[in-house]
């Protein structure tokens, strides 16, 4: 199972950006009823869960960070998975991982809406992450 980013760069302030996941290794029905997901770090911080996608039926959350700006999608049964960006501000400089579990997790976490993957984190497999850098 391999997951591969791509997309990311320099962009200006208020600029938007797409990154993609490239997901290879699944049977097509099994890839369609995983867990789907964007995080990004940025350097001393904590990885941080931005969105999730179930493809088999589209349903996705986002954590309080990324729901009015960020746009998680897919395309081909999750073959493929997208995350669009807009109104990027320098705080969204990091490295952008998309990542893979049976299931998602989300919930409440001091009054702040959070997502992530459920499960254990040997059980959930990882991209090599892409820079983004707004400036």
């Amino acid at each position: 199972v391999q997951l591969v980013e791509s997309g990311g760069g320099s962009v200006q302030v208020g600029g938007s950006l797409t990154l993609s996941c490239a997901v290879s290794g699944y049977a097509k029905s099994t890839q369609s009823r995983r867990c789907m997901a964007w995080f990004r770090q940025a350097p001393g911080m904590e990885r941080e869960g931005l969105a999730t996608i179930y493809p088999v039926d589209g349903s996705t959350r986002y954590a309080d960070s990324a729901k009015s700006r960020f746009t998680i999608s897919q395309d081909n049964g999750g073959r493929t998975i997208y995350l669009q960006m807009t109104a990027l501000t320098p705080e969204d400089s990091a490295t952008y991982y998309c990542a893979s579990a049976a299931a998602c997790s989300a919930g409440r976490y001091g009054g702040i809406w959070k997502v992530g993957l459920a499960g254990a984190e040997s059980s959930h497999t990882w991209g090599q992450g892409t820079q983004v850098t707004v400036s």
